[in-house]
This record gives structure tokens, C-alpha cells and sequence, in this order.
């Protein structure tokens, strides 16, 4: 009767230290709210700045035009191509019939043919370089500075600095001791400090697969979503993760 009940406590003591191995740890952590993205918005041609459609601290969308460099000589250009394609077709067209009879020789229709192909590449081409003086936002967020001025050359250096802002990453080094209790799709309460307040949900999307052995911790974010942008990326919080 007694091994029985031994053996019954260290199955409970077992039990028991394999739940608290599992469960997530109830302590509040500091933690960090970041934007999701940071993008360095450069141009893929060098040109003059001829205006901004858009200011420091204003939502942008993804696609939405930001900046506008000069393109008078690119519009020149596909006007250009556009008329050298449509006198090529209309070649073509009236000799069509000549072709017909016999009055030109299958060469000289190849050739007009042939032209008209190469006109289509320009007029692609012309485009293309007319397409790169407009700059788009390549995300959803906020405006966070503005690099460069109207009438500023611009080559590869960045022309505005855009982050984006839902989710947030919420930041936060965890105890070394919690190794392996921290799991992704856990759900992390974040309360960020003062001049927000109230109490928000995340979800554990990274969890570092390598300790820092200096400070005994390692990286987890968690990712909170702020579609409304009640959340201010920069602030300090405290993170808790829930069972």
C-alpha cells in the first residue's frame, strides 16, 4: 500500500512539473511597440523633384503617388513613338492592297511589317522610362520624413522615409528560463505606457531560435493589429504572455 502510494505522489510531482514546463509564464516584461516596416523610398531614375503629393505624417496607401519628377522630355518621347507607330500601321494599311496585286514584293511588306514591330517596342520603352518619374508608395503607412525639396536633384540616395503601422511589432527580449514555453500564435496582453493607455492583444509571430548568452535572453515580437492607428509605434510597454 505504501509503494503504491509513492508511486502515485511522484507521478503527480511529474505531472506536475511537466504542466508548469508548459504553461506561459504570467510575468509582465518590458517591451517595445515598432513599425512593421521601415522603407527608405528611393527612385529607380535620377531626375529633378517637380512636386510631392504627400507630407510628413500623412496615411498613404499602397500604389498611391508620393512624388512627381520632371518628365517633360519622357512625354516628349512617347508622343514621339506614338506618332512614328500610328504613320507605321497606316503604311502598312495602304500597302496592304499594292501587296495584293502584286506591285511590291513580299520583302518591302516585311520591311513596313517589320517597322511597325519595332515602333510598338519603342512606344513600350518610352513608357516604361515615363513610368519611373512617378513614384508610388510601395506599402500602407505613414509618412515619417521627408529627405528632399522640390527642385532637388535625386539619385540613389532616399527621397522620403515611409513605416508601416498595422500590424505594430511589439518587441520584447524574454529569460533565458522561458526558452521553449514561448511559442508562436500565443496570445501576448500589451499595455502601453503613458500617453496611451489600455490594455491590447497581440499574437507571438517570431520567436529568436538563438540566446544571447551576454544578457541571458532571447528575441520574441508579437504583432498587434492597428487598423484604426490608435497604436503609436516608439512607445515603451508591458508585455504579458497569456496561457
Amino acid at each position: 500500500m505504501q509503494s503504491t502510494h509513492r508511486i502515485l505522489t511522484v507521478l503527480l510531482i511529474c505531472l506536475s512539473a511537466f504542466l508548469c514546463l508548459g504553461a506561459a509564464p504570467t510575468e509582465s516584461l518590458k517591451g517595445l511597440l515598432e513599425p512593421s516596416e521601415i522603407v527608405e523610398l528611393g527612385s529607380q531614375t535620377p531626375g529633378i523633384i517637380e512636386e510631392f503629393l504627400a507630407e510628413r505624417g500623412d496615411r498613404v496607401k499602397k500604389g498611391q503617388v508620393l512624388v512627381q519628377l520632371q518628365a517633360a522630355v519622357e512625354k516628349a518621347t512617347v508622343d514621339l513613338a506614338v506618332a512614328r507607330l500610328e504613320f507605321g500601321k497606316r503604311k502598312v494599311q495602304r500597302n496592304e492592297e499594292l501587296y495584293q496585286k502584286q506591285l511590291i514584293s513580299i520583302h518591302e511588306k516585311d520591311e513596313m511589317e517589320t517597322e511597325v514591330k519595332i515602333a510598338e517596342l519603342q512606344l513600350r520603352e518610352a513608357m516604361e522610362k515615363l513610368r519611373l518619374r512617378t513614384i508610388k508608395s510601395p506599402i500602407d503607412g505613414v509618412v515619417v520624413k521627408r529627405l528632399r525639396s522640390p527642385g532637388e536633384y535625386v539619385g540613389e540616395e532616399p527621397i522620403m522615409t515611409l513605416a508601416a503601422v498595422d500590424p505594430i511589432n511589439v518587441e520584447v527580449f524574454v529569460p533565458a528560463s522561458w526558452y521553449r514555453r514561448i511559442r508562436k500564435g500565443m496570445q501576448v496582453e500589451v499595455r502601453p505606457e503613458a500617453p496611451l493607455s489600455g490594455v491590447y492583444r497581440a499574437r507571438v509571430a517570431v520567436v529568436d531560435e538563438v540566446i544571447d548568452a551576454a544578457s541571458g535572453t532571447f528575441g520574441v515580437r508579437a504583432e498587434l493589429p492597428n487598423p484604426d492607428h490608435r497604436v503609436n509605434a516608439g512607445l515603451n510597454c508591458t508585455v504579458r504572455f497569456l496561457p
